[in-house]
């Protein structure tokens, strides 16, 4: 990425703001109620999680990554723990590589990527990481948009982040700008990061291979009535 096009995802990027947002009275099963605060956390959210920073940019330093720097301070803030940071070029086969890497290390929970999401020949993370999604996550791009829309108007429509489910873990591609960081990860990652990490773990093994559904079952009816409690406001 370079630094022209940092700055101007920056000042207009194509998809971050400073706006505030309501992000909506929806609960998980998107049937437009929001759960009871004594059922809002389920017994297999995580309470504390391991996040992987991938920065993408091919002008841009690890000793120079404020978006980079922004991830990691709000996560550490909010109870959780860096894993590692990675710098990566705007490159297909490098950012697939990495973030398929990190998505499968014991040590990581989920993953967040910076930069790449634009519409420059060099943008390249949503194609990359696409591939690697055994589930997509559309809503997370779809209230991102949302949430910029107020602050940048129709230049949302050039927002290409995404997020998805890989190798178990869910990972978060995010624009490069410090604005575009806060608006995805205190808005919208970091109030359903522990949800999301704990249902995209259930029914995978100690290896971190998934299992079979009914033996996934099995496990579930053994160790409680899990499966009626998430049945009721949770999105799977």
């Amino acid at each position: 990425m370079s630094d022209a096009h940092d700055r101007d995802e920056g000042s207009h990027h194509d998809d971050g703001s400073d706006h505030e947002g309501d992000a909506g009275g929806h609960d998980d099963d998107g049937n437009g109620d929001r759960p009871d605060d004594d059922h809002s956390h389920h017994h297999h959210d995580a309470d504390s999680v391991e996040v992987a920073i991938v920065t993408v940019s091919s002008s841009r330093s690890l000793d120079e990554d404020p978006s980079g720097d922004r991830v990691a301070a709000a996560f550490e803030d909010a109870g959780h723990e860096v894993a590692v940071r990675e710098l990566v070029p705007d490159e297909y086969d490098s950012v697939q590589g990495t973030v398929d890497r990190l998505a499968r290390r014991e040590d990581t929970d989920v993953v967040v990527t910076t930069g790449g999401t634009g519409v420059t020949p060099d943008d390249v993370t949503p194609e990359a990481v696409d591939g690697l999604f055994a589930k997509e996550l559309p809503g997370f791009g779809e209230l991102f948009r949302r949430l910029s829309q107020e602050a940048i108007g129709t230049r949302t429509i050039g927002s290409r982040a995404i997020a998805g489910i890989a190798s178990a873990t869910p990972v978060f591609c995010l624009p490069g700008s410090e604005n575009a960081v806060r608006l995805g990860v205190d808005e919208i990652i970091l109030p359903e990061v522990g949800h999301l990490v704990g249902l995209a773990g259930r029914g995978v093994d100690e290896t971190g291979e998934e299992v079979k559904a009914e033996d996934a079952g099995e496990a579930e009816s053994e160790g409680g009535d899990e499966s009626g409690e998430s049945g009721n406001g949770n999105a799977e």
